[in-house]
């Protein structure tokens, strides 16, 4: 097509030619399309769509949509396949121009990305195959300090005041409301220190990798525990969240964000690979 000279490229994918397409009628951003690449002698194909050789651009708001159109997309071929390396958003594979003293020599961007493929196609493969079958899951935890006594937290086993008296000073109840909101905080603090430990242990018993991750959300009142990124099974997912609703049993004051199954996006090491590679295309 005029003016696609460039491919972008949202996975990589186990090729199983003997299979349905895995891109058949699935459509990515802004509804284009999408289409398998394969590279000749090698077990792997990138899903991509024919596109314009520079980035995606614009507000904050369009580039949300953006990007949940290429999640959508890629955990649409990752149910069908059972294992794919997503990509990160606006990696594009351009033409090579010709040099100056070969006008003809310039690659296509197919060209460059299936060598590129057929370079790593053994680290590809493995990695493709070391995460089939399992998922990336996210867990946020946090404390909520309004909810937290200083016996929960290991203290005396009495519970935070309740509300000031009503013949206070405006002063005195500026200053009580400050003791009392660093009592808490300091509570909380202590009830996350030891929660992180033992639920760093337990999540690690049951997920075969964990990445910490900064938090994505957090309310004034909370005070974080962990937030991480679990690799684990797709037959572990309900043992995962026998674990967190255990935790949320016993400790009342915690508060937690359960989220996936998603593609391992945060597992998938030869996305930094082409990235590196993508820059000098």
């Amino acid at each position: 097509m005029t003016g696609h000279t460039a491919l972008y490229v949202y996975a990589l994918l186990p090729d199983r030619p003997d299979r349905q397409d895995a891109a058949d009628g699935v459509t990515g951003i802004d509804g284009r399309p999408l289409r398998l690449v394969r590279a000749p002698g090698t077990s792997v194909a990138a899903l991509v769509h024919d596109a314009p050789p520079s980035p995606l651009q614009g507000d904050d708001e369009q580039v949300r949509r953006w990007v949940e159109e290429q999640s959508r997309a890629v955990n649409t071929v990752w149910e069908r396949t059972g294992s794919v390396l997503p990509m990160t958003f606006n990696v594009l594979v351009a033409e090579e121009p010709p040099a100056e003293d070969r006008p003809a020599a310039g690659r296509s961007a197919e060209r460059r990305l299936t060598e590129w493929i057929t370079e790593q196609a053994a680290d590809i493969a493995g990695r493709l195959e070391e995460l089939s079958g399992r998922c990336e899951l996210r867990v946020d935890i946090t404390v909520d300090r309004t909810a937290v006594t200083t016996g929960e937290a290991g203290g005396a086993g009495e519970d935070a005041p309740e509300g000031l008296p009503d013949d206070l000073s405006p002063g005195m109840r500026r200053l009580m409301a400050k003791q009392r909101e660093h009592r808490a905080r300091n509570a909380a603090g202590r009830l996350a220190d030891t929660l992180h430990a033992e639920t760093r242990h337990r999540l690690l018993s049951v997920a075969e990798d964990y990445r910490d991750r900064g938090p994505t959300h957090r309310a004034a009142d909370e005070t974080d525990v962990l937030c991480a990124a679990l690799l684990v099974r797709r037959e572990d997912i309900d043992t995962v969240g026998t674990v967190l609703t255990e935790l949320r049993t016993r400790r009342p004051a915690v508060r937690i964000r359960f989220l996936g199954p998603w593609p391992p996006y945060s597992f998938t090491d030869t996305r930094p690979r082409l990235r590196a590679a993508e820059t000098a295309f």
